[in-house]
């Protein structure tokens, strides 16, 4: 299975400053009361919490800060009405792009979508339009400096993986990534939690089937665009493409 999320990539994720990280925290405390709203605030109960609390530990947010954004949620349900939307459409040279927001103003979320797709010379399409050249997969990466650390190589991890219930273990430059079905991401995260198996992103995502390489400097750069305008929405939660950068 080629291609992954761009948030996916360990180095990334070691270089993001604190800019981004108060917009994954603000992300993650939507989330945190979205789950609280649809399940309840004891996690014991509550699976999509747990995989939020697990989101959220992968991304380092203190556990203080998990626990009160949980408290908060829980006393304010009324005022909680975060909703989940997708949005599908194309970049320059029939790039893929599927946008997730988590938002409570759909009128200001659909604006820095459009924007961000108008500016970088896209389009905007119905759903459905490219949601079919992706698979929704529950998506773990382990950064290898911290599993050389552990003595864990890949063939001890994928031993782990599989008798979590993993499809498959992937051995990246600098991360290893296992893959599950989205009804077994739950069990196989918690299963490693159990054997004490730090993960540096613990989430389902969407993968694409087959990636498409841009060479064009002018295409690459209104890609470039759309995707640095679609980081910079508070709304938007993920995007996925099926772009392979260089």
């Amino acid at each position: 299975m080629s291609g992954h999320s761009k948030f996916s990539n360990i180095r990334a994720k070691k270089e993001k400053n604190d800019a981004a990280k108060g917009k994954i925290f603000t992300i993650i405390g939507h989330e945190l009361a979205l789950a609280v709203k649809q399940g309840g605030a004891d996690p014991n109960s509550n699976s999509k919490l747990r995989d939020v609390i697990a989101k959220a530990k992968a991304n380092n947010m203190p556990n203080d800060t998990i626990q009160n954004g949980i408290k908060k949620a829980a006393g304010a349900l009324d005022s909680v009405n975060y909703e989940e939307l997708q949005y599908e459409g194309y970049g320059v040279n029939g790039v893929a792009i599927i946008v997730k927001v988590l938002t409570d103003n759909k009128n200001r979320s659909a604006a820095d979508v459009r924007s961000a797709f108008t500016k970088g010379k896209g389009s905007l399409g119905a759903q459905g339009s490219v949601s079919f050249l992706f698979e929704e997969k529950g998506q773990i990466i382990l950064d290898k400096e911290v599993m050389d650390d552990l003595d864990k190589d890949f063939d001890s991890l994928m031993d782990i993986a599989i008798m979590a219930g993993a499809e498959d273990l992937i051995d990246r430059d600098d991360s290893y990534e296992i893959l599950t079905a989205p009804a077994d991401f739950s069990s196989v995260r918690e299963n490693l939690e159990k054997e004490n198996i730090p993960m540096v992103q613990a989430e389902v995502v969407l993968i694409p089937g087959n990636t498409v390489s841009v060479t064009d400097e002018e295409a690459v750069k209104n890609l470039r665009k759309t995707l640095d305008l679609l980081d910079e929405s508070d709304d938007v939660q993920n995007v996925y493409t099926n772009w392979e950068e260089e």
